[in-house]
């Protein structure tokens, strides 16, 4: 089984309202041509309510309601991981985190959240609220599927050692840019992540990670990046994701199957089919 570990869905889309098919460019139909042209059978899809910055056209404030509609439509293919508290949104890292979390998880029946923060971390993830937040996710039995940069990492493993039975998702390789002056640190520093069992990392996303963002087949994140997570964490914590539709203008969806299906020598096919699917499968199977 092949599973899309990460990828988007939204009403409008989000960034640009001159494009001209805004209405359909992100929409779950267009998500759902993709997976049936390429027999992925699943996808977990990130919601994020974000387009304000790009003008009103573009808002997706209700992206939750609007992938929670598409979830209960096909369920057999897909699962929601919904916008709690992101920095795009006025609660963001505000007090009452933890009961924001556990409504949202009422009203959709989520088995995963996303939270995406800014480049520098703030300090919340290891306050009062930011542990109460991620002990509810605990509680509820989520799985939660961050969006951080290296400066964050350190948050992360702290809140992955306090909370062991929490499965946190890293988004896009962890974000450490090649072309970074802190990238040998910043490598490292996500590398000692794999000292807690219950972090995982979603691979490629090299399009963010190197310049330029569309050198298919991305050699050097391949060997600099993509070989040490296989190599520290293993292919039963490694998750790939297509980042649709959003990597389209960096790579087709073909291309960014291909990464992991034609561009890892140094995994064997079993390894293969815990990337594509098999490692996300066993997570969701525990809390669906």
């Amino acid at each position: 089984m092949i599973i899309d570990g990460h990828c988007h869905s939204w009403r409008r889309w989000p960034y640009d309202p001159g494009v001209p098919d805004p209405d359909t460019r992100g929409s779950v139909e267009t998500l759902l041509d993709e997976l049936d042209r390429h027999q992925v059978e699943r996808a977990l899809v990130i919601c994020a309510r974000i387009g304000a910055t790009a003008g009103p056209e573009c808002r997706n404030d209700d992206n939750n309601d609007y992938v929670a509609a598409a979830v209960r439509r096909h369920p057999d293919r897909l699962v929601m991981a919904a916008d709690v508290d992101s920095r795009w949104l006025p609660e963001h890292h505000t007090s009452g985190a933890a009961a924001r979390l556990r409504e949202t998880a009422t009203r959709y029946g989520i088995s995963a959240f996303t939270h995406y923060v800014g480049d520098e971390d703030d300090g919340w993830l290891t306050t009062d609220d930011g542990t109460e937040f991620f002990a509810a996710a605990a509680d509820l039995g989520l799985i939660a599927s961050l969006a951080v940069t290296p400066s964050w990492f350190g948050a992360v493993g702290h809140i992955a050692r306090l909370l062991p039975g929490l499965p946190i998702l890293l988004h896009h390789s962890g974000l450490v840019r090649l072309w970074s002056s802190s990238f040998e640190d910043d490598i490292r520093t996500l590398l000692e992540l794999a000292e807690a069992p219950n972090v995982f990392v979603k691979v490629p996303g090299f399009h963010y990670l190197s310049r330029p963002s569309f050198e298919y087949p991305f050699p050097e994140a391949c060997t600099r990046v993509l070989r040490p997570l296989a190599d520290t964490f293993g292919a039963h914590r490694l998750i790939w994701g297509s980042d649709f539709p959003v990597a389209q203008s960096h790579l087709t969806y073909r291309q960014s199957l291909a990464l992991v299906q034609d561009h890892t020598p140094f995994w064997t096919d079993a390894e293969r089919s815990q990337v594509m699917g098999a490692t996300l499968e066993g997570l969701l199977a525990r809390r669906l």
